[in-house]
C-alpha cells in the first residue's frame, strides 16, 4: 500500500491507495501531534510502505519529521506542479483536499525518482534559519538603499559624484554627513534610513561570523572549494541536510536543477535549461561558478574550453554549474565518510575536465 498527504495549516488530508491506484482509505486529520498519531495508526493499519507528502518543508514539516524519525516507511516529497498535472488529467473530479491527497498517492506510486523529504533539523535547521534571516536583512538593506538614493538625488542633486553607492559602512557614514545639518523632513527620514542601514550592516557582519563558527564546528570542507564562503557553504548544508538521501551525483544534479532536460524531437537532439529543482542550491552553484571564472582557477579553464567549443556564455556557465554540482556532491560525501570511518584522502577540489 502507498499513501499521499496533502498538507495545510490546520488539516492533513491522507489517502491510502492499493497497487492499482484505487483509494482504500481517505481521512481528514488535524495538523497536530494528535493528528500525527492518527496518521501513523492509519498507515500501520494498511501496511503502507511509502508516503508522498506535498509541502514537507512548510505545513507538512511536522508530520514528515514524525514519519521519518518513526521509521518503517519511506517518505518522499511530491512537487505541487506534479499534483496539479495529475489532478488536471482527471477532469470532473474538481479540486478538494481528498482529491489532491489521492493524486499525491498515485504520483508516489508511479514516480520512482521522487526525492526523500528534506528535514532541516538540528545543525541544518540552524544554518538554514541563519542564512534565511541574513537574506532578509540584505533584502531590507537593498530596499532602504534604493529609497535613500532617490531621496538624496532630490535633496542634494549630484551627490552621487561623492558617494556612488551605499553598500559599505564608510559610504553610509559619509552619506549621513551630507544630511546631518539638513532640517528638512525628507532629510530627517533619510537619516533614519541610513541609521537603520548601519544597524543592519553590523547585524549582517555578526551573522556572517556566527555562520563561520557554526561551519567550523560542523567540520565541513566545502569552504576549501574556491568560491565557497561561509554564506554559500551554510546555504548548501542547510538545503542538502544529508547528502546520503541522493542516490547518485545525477540525482543530486537533478535535485538542484543543474542537470539539463532532454528536449529532442525527430532528427534534432538537444537539451534545454532545467528550471526546476532547488533554486537556492542552483543560485549558490551559480555564485560559485561566477566567482571561479573571475580568477585563474580550474573552473575558469573549463569555462574557456567550453567557449572554444562554440558554446555561448550561458551554455558554458550551465556546464560549469553541472561540474560544480558533482564536486559539491563528492565533498559532502567525503565529509560524511570522515564522520563514520577512518580519514581518507579528500576529493580533488578542482573541476574535472
Amino acid at each position: 500500500m502507498l499513501a499521499g498527504i496533502d498538507t495545510h495549516k490546520d488539516t492533513l488530508a491522507v489517502a491510502v491507495i492499493d497497487d492499482g491506484g484505487r483509494p482504500v482509505a481517505i481521512r481528514d486529520l488535524p495538523n497536530t501531534e494528535t493528528g500525527f498519531d492518527l496518521v501513523e495508526a492509519l498507515l500501520a493499519t494498511h501496511r503502507v510502505v511509502k508516503v508522498g507528502i506535498e509541502g514537507s518543508g512548510n505545513y507538512g514539516r511536522g508530520v514528515a519529521l514524525r514519519l521519518v524519525l518513526g521509521g518503517g516507511v519511506e517518505v518522499v516529497e511530491v512537487p505541487p506542479s506534479m499534483t496539479s498535472r495529475e489532478r488536471s488529467a482527471r477532469p470532473g473530479a474538481g479540486k478538494t483536499d481528498p482529491v489532491d491527497a489521492v493524486a499525491i498517492a498515485r504520483i508516489t506510486a508511479r514516480e520512482p525518482l521522487l526525492p526523500q523529504v528534506r528535514l532541516a533539523v538540528w545543525e541544518a535547521a540552524d544554518l538554514r534559519a541563519l542564512v534565511d534571516y541574513r537574506a532578509q536583512l540584505v533584502e531590507e538593506a537593498t530596499a532602504l538603499a534604493n529609497r535613500c538614493h532617490g531621496e538624496l538625488h532630490g535633496l542634494l542633486p549630484g551627490y552621487h559624484a561623492q558617494i556612488p553607492n551605499l553598500t559599505t559602512r564608510a559610504s553610509l557614514i559619509k552619506a549621513m554627513g551630507l544630511v546631518e545639518a539638513d532640517e528638512r523632513v525628507r532629510a530627517d527620514l533619510t537619516r533614519r534610513r541610513l541609521q537603520r542601514m548601519l544597524a543592519i550592516d553590523a547585524e549582517i557582519r555578526e551573522l556572517t561570523k556566527q555562520l563561520g563558527r557554526a561551519l567550523v564546528a560542523s567540520g565541513t570542507s566545502l569552504t576549501q572549494i574556491y568560491g565557497i564562503g561561509p554564506v554559500i557553504a551554510a546555504t548548501i548544508l542547510g538545503e542538502v541536510v544529508d547528502v546520503r538521501r541522493y542516490r547518485s551525483r545525477y540525482a543530486f544534479a537533478a535535485a538542484n536543477g543543474t542537470a539539463p532536460i532532454p528536449a529532442s524531437s525527430g532528427r534534432t537532439s538537444r537539451h534545454r535549461l532545467n528550471r526546476s529543482g532547488n533554486r537556492k542550491m542552483n543560485r549558490a552553484l551559480y555564485t560559485i561558478a561566477l566567482t571561479q571564472i573571475r580568477a585563474e582557477t580550474e573552473g575558469r579553464t573549463y569555462y574557456r574550453r567550453k567557449l572554444a567549443e562554440g558554446k555561448t556564455h550561458r551554455e558554458a556557465m550551465r556546464c560549469l554549474k553541472r561540474r560544480l554540482s558533482d564536486l559539491v556532491y563528492r565533498t559532502l560525501h567525503h565529509d560524511v565518510a570522515l564522520e563514520h570511518a577512518a580519514p581518507t584522502a579528500p576529493p580533488a577540489l578542482a573541476v574535472a575536465s
